[in-house]
């Protein structure tokens, strides 16, 4: 179940989005994620989702690996459209049980925050699918630059964005590992009654902050052991290099944006 979440995983490849800047990659779906919260018609999610799938077209990801990434993340997005469904009350009746009854303006609204959940995380996967940790962190402290007038360390905020990122794998990774450790001692997650999964998920717990602990500790460990300091001084062995790939990916991003944002609604 955890080890086919794909959002912090990196692909290595020669697509047309792996030989992009990561700064243009960053830039683009900031605007991309920006965009995507303007919206509010089905026209301009129609056109969003369109733009979503030519960038994974030209991904080279395969699709089998981003079908089973994306099948952890449809529990939350059913779970969402449910409550959406059920409790707003907005529209013409479609159902009546006497407890609860379905409106048309629920489940549309449910419908289109789950599509809006699925598109954020389709495109944020796709950013860490084709960017490696290095590039993602070293696109992330050039953008932050301007913020050191004002105090802010770009480095030291760009590398703990980028370990934060890199953790959300691993600590699923760690989680599988722990469930089915606890499933072959007799733990249960998924049947008995409510206070007994509590119990069982009580169970899981508690390791997993061990491990997340254990790893945070070694790591910081090993940076010590680098020598790592801050980014003062610090030189770079591999240098982002902009070209027209990322020129025109910034300009079609922007361009749709802001037909979209303006003329879109």
């Amino acid at each position: 179940m955890f080890e086919h979440v794909i959002i912090g995983q990196y692909l290595p490849g020669r697509s047309f989005l792996h030989h992009m800047d990561a700064r243009a990659k960053l830039g683009t779906v900031f605007v991309f994620v920006f965009t995507i919260f303007m919206m509010d018609t089905w026209f301009g999610y129609g056109v969003l989702w369109a733009a979503a799938l030519s960038a994974y077209f030209l991904s080279g990801v395969s699709f089998r690996y981003m079908r089973k990434g994306m099948v952890p993340i449809f529990l939350l997005i059913l779970f969402t459209f449910f409550l959406h469904a059920l409790f707003t009350q907005e529209g013409e009746a479609l159902v009546s049980t006497g407890v609860f009854t379905l409106y048309a303006g629920g489940v549309e609204q449910g419908a289109f925050i789950g599509l809006r959940l699925l598109l954020l995380v389709f495109v944020t996967s796709l950013l860490t699918l084709t960017t490696s940790p290095i590039d993602l962190t070293d696109a992330l402290e050039q953008l932050l630059t301007p913020l050191k007038r004002i105090g802010i360390p770009a480095h030291e905020v760009a590398l703990m964005m980028s370990i934060a990122i890199r953790f959300i794998p691993t600590l699923l990774q760690e989680t599988e590992k722990i469930v089915k450790a606890q499933t072959a001692r007799g733990a249960s997650f998924h049947q008995g009654s409510f206070k007994t999964r509590a119990q069982a998920f009580t169970a899981l717990l508690v390791p997993l902050f061990v491990r997340a602990f254990k790893r945070a500790e070694d790591l910081a460990l090993a940076m010590e052991a680098r020598g790592y300091n801050g980014g003062e001084g610090r030189s770079k062995l591999r240098q982002l290099i902009w070209g027209w790939r990322d020129t025109t990916a910034c300009l079609l991003v922007v361009s749709l944006s802001a037909l979209l944002v303006f003329f879109g609604k």
